[in-house]
């Protein structure tokens, strides 16, 4: 994965005349933090925190929980966060964090104890003006929570401004919840207005269908009445109807535990993965893991567009593919970026000890997100580049500047 973020990197970095050792200090991590915690039971997890560039601000990125979490995936998403940030021009720079670890495979004293002693390592490097992390896969407010109040422990000093993602009533902001959902929505919405297509009818597959999917899929629900959910997805099994999806519905069924390979509802047809991938639809959302497309699944892929809610979620041999068969590809950077500028307008909220509602925080991303997609969309007519290319390119040159 990272080789396929520095080897983008460097097309983008020669097409604007960057010279090469400028283009190889970008690639670089300013620290690299690689760790072992042991619960007092005696189990041992491999933890990371990379802290890539801090050029436009502190660093920022999620803490994911995933059993598949390694070095070079945790390298790849925190430069995707340096260029992220920088793409959506908001002032704060790309680390990311994870444990080698299924949540799931813990009692919650022993994930509180992970979480604490996770931050019991790394709090000299984090801060409000230093380091800020937030929730990422298998990770929420009360993990957050916990985070929070360790580092305020050790610090002896509060500072809520440090962490984003936190429970409301800890100084977490509203809208945080769905915001990567949501400004995926806005992003593609925003798109397709200005490529002078948003009046059509289209219908869409989203795989994972987790938190960023399923509020992709009700958010679009409430807000684009010409797009028709079809067709939605799991780690297991998708599920298809021609007819349409209820996405609230499918978001409650996700909530009590429920897996699509068993969903039994009248007019659903119960499809694989690879199935979901190929589906006849407009628009293919990929909200799951990276490398979803790769060159083994990319013929199948019938859809015109396909938005990268997930980081990374087509490897660049399915790219060039892709974008060569004419399929319009919403890059991941703009794409999901409504995560971190909600957690960026969540730590200027706690910087200025305000609480503002869900409508202001929604009217922030929107703008925030509407001039991201703009400018991308801009720079990719005026270079004749694919999007990708282009929001890249967007933030290369600011955070070379």
């Amino acid at each position: 994965m990272l080789g396929s973020v520095h080897a983008l990197i460097d097309s983008v970095g020669q097409r604007l005349d960057i010279p090469q050792d400028v283009i190889d200090k970008l690639k670089a991590f300013n620290k690299e933090h690689v760790f072992d915690i042991k619960l007092e039971n005696g189990k041992s997890f491999k933890a990371y925190r990379i802290q890539h560039n801090n050029k436009r601000g502190p660093y920022k990125g999620g803490i994911r929980y995933h059993r598949g979490v390694n070095l070079d995936e945790v390298q790849a998403l925190a430069t995707l966060m340096s260029l992220k940030t920088a793409a959506v021009n908001i002032p704060m720079g790309g680390g990311k964090g994870g444990i080698a670890v299924n949540p799931r495979d813990l009692a919650e004293t022993e994930l509180e104890e992970l979480s604490r002693k996770y931050v019991q390592q790394l709090q000299p490097h984090l801060g409000s003006e230093k380091d800020v992390p937030a929730p990422d896969v298998n990770t929420d407010s009360k993990i957050i929570d916990w985070m929070v109040d360790e580092f305020g422990i050790i610090s002896g000093t509060e500072d809520p401004a440090s962490f984003t993602g936190k429970a409301i009533a800890k100084g977490g902001s509203a809208g945080r919840t769905a915001a990567t959902g949501r400004g995926g929505v806005i992003a593609l919405a925003e798109l397709l207005r200005l490529m002078g297509k948003s009046e059509k009818q289209y219908t869409i597959a989203i795989q994972g269908f987790g938190n960023v999917g399923s509020y992709f899929g009700t958010v679009a629900q409430a807000t684009q009445a010409n797009w028709q959910l079809i067709g939605v997805s799991d780690s297991q099994a998708g599920i298809q109807n021609e007819a349409g999806l209820d996405a609230n519905k499918l978001q409650k069924f996700k909530a009590d535990h429920g897996r699509f390979k068993d969903y039994t509802l009248a007019g659903a047809k119960v499809i694989s993965n690879d199935e979901l991938l190929g589906l006849d639809v407009d628009i293919l959302v990929l909200a799951g893991l990276e490398d979803s497309l790769t060159a083994d699944n990319m013929k199948n892929v019938r859809a015109k567009y396909i938005v990268e809610m997930a980081n990374g979620p087509i490897t660049s041999q399915a790219h060039d593919y892709l974008t060569a068969q004419c399929k319009v590809i919403l890059p991941d950077v703009i794409a999901n970026a409504g995560g971190v500028i909600v957690s960026y307008l969540e730590w200027l909220q706690n910087k200025r000890s305000e609480h503002w509602s869900e409508a202001k925080v929604n009217e922030r991303l929107t703008e925030l997100m509407e001039k991201a997609v703009q400018a991308m969309y801009k720079d990719a007519e005026q270079s004749q580049t694919d999007l990708k290319q282009a929001a890249f390119a967007m933030a290369i040159k600011r955070l070379t500047a």
